[in-house]
């Protein structure tokens, strides 16, 4: 069959070039323009399918890959389920060490992709022999035949971005971007991309979103590693207990801190007001520039990208569900879903 541009051979085909869609409602009081970066829109659902995508081609191209061979990586779920998309299509074993911070919707989802899952305690040293790290690190030792992608401290983590989603977002905004907002993690996107829009301008401002409990922000103004920083919170693929390799720091402008609460209600706030269901971790990033805009960080001519990572789908148990938002003290009258449902016997 002759091949149409919209016929494509597998998923794999669909990864990056998302869209970039203005946000009106929620910033309509706001100076500047404000456009979200949505990576939902992969077909794994978040910006980890281009990591995946890239790591385990150029394993490949290194010949360090064969089919049958077992890939191994620690994930809080979005990287896993990328993984496991790609390594189904291209034949590969797939084993992934999970943080039990995340959500029962992404383990549920991993298991199937036909993923191999190992549920490790969240609230753990990183040098815990039970943390998702180590054990990872030990699955790597003891399954012979299989590579360990690590994003944590993978320099393909960056690679990924700086070749995809900067020059997209640079496109997409005809090159008027100002500040890129993304939440850090790994740091792998949010270092990307400012590698490339930085080459591009540098003065573009990359601001990064960080959580209460996490290093991230402290090491990047300090450049010292503050244990007595780390407390546990909720918020799912963002922030650190240690600081990965993956993070370029100096090519972050400035860190951002946001709450578990606030970020949950303003997930709540981009589904009801713009129509994009989105994750945990897009409303943190957009927690943050509510923030900002408080400190008079933006000009009626800015340009504004922000990052959301994810889709809603993966909270369904958590900063969707009433119940969980009840329990975690976080419901009150505005993270109320405002539609009702009413049962006709």
């Amino acid at each position: 069959m002759k091949q149409n541009k919209n016929v494509f051979d597998n998923v794999l085909q669909l990864i990056g070039n998302t869209p970039l869609i203005k946000l009106n409602k929620l910033t309509a009081d706001f100076d500047g323009d404000f456009y979200a970066k949505v990576e939902a829109f992969n077909p794994g659902h978040s910006s980890k399918d281009r990591i995946a995508f890239h790591i385990i081609e150029e394993a490949e191209r290194q010949g360090i890959l064969s089919p049958g061979d077992t890939i191994i990586e620690t994930t809080s779920g979005n990287t896993g389920f990328s993984i496991a998309m790609v390594s189904a299509i291209k034949g590969y074993e797939c084993i992934l060490a999970v943080s039990s911070k995340s959500s029962p919707d992404k383990i549920d989802m991993l298991k199937s992709m036909g993923a191999k899952v190992y549920v490790c305690p969240a609230h753990v040293k990183a040098d815990d022999p039970r943390s998702y790290y180590e054990v990872a690190k030990r699955l790597h030792e003891e399954n012979s035949g299989s590579i360990y992608i690590n994003q944590y401290f993978n320099q393909l983590n960056i690679d990924a971005h700086y070749h995809t989603t900067g020059p997209e977002i640079w496109e997409q905004t005809e090159g008027e971007i100002t500040h890129l907002v993304a939440c850090s993690g790994t740091g792998g996107t949010i270092s990307g991309i400012s590698k490339y829009l930085k080459e591009q301008n540098p003065n573009v401002k990359v601001i990064g979103v960080d959580a209460y409990g996490s290093v991230l922000q402290k090491y990047h103004e300090t450049r010292e590693f503050d244990e007595k920083e780390i407390y546990p919170y909720r918020i799912e693929g963002l922030g650190k207990n240690l600081i990965p390799t993956a993070t370029d720091f100096d090519a972050i402008d400035k860190f951002v801190k946001v709450t578990d609460e606030e970020s949950a209600h303003t997930a709540r706030e981009i589904s009801n007001t713009e129509g994009l269901f989105v994750g945990y971790t897009s409303g943190a990033a957009m927690q943050a520039i509510k923030q900002l805009k408080e400190e008079g960080e933006f000009k009626p001519t800015d340009k504004i990208v922000v990052i959301f990572p994810d889709h809603g789908s993966r909270y369904m148990s958590k900063v969707y569900n009433d119940k969980w938002m009840e329990d975690q003290g976080f419901f009150d009258a505005k993270s109320a879903v405002q539609a009702t449902i009413e049962y006709i016997k």
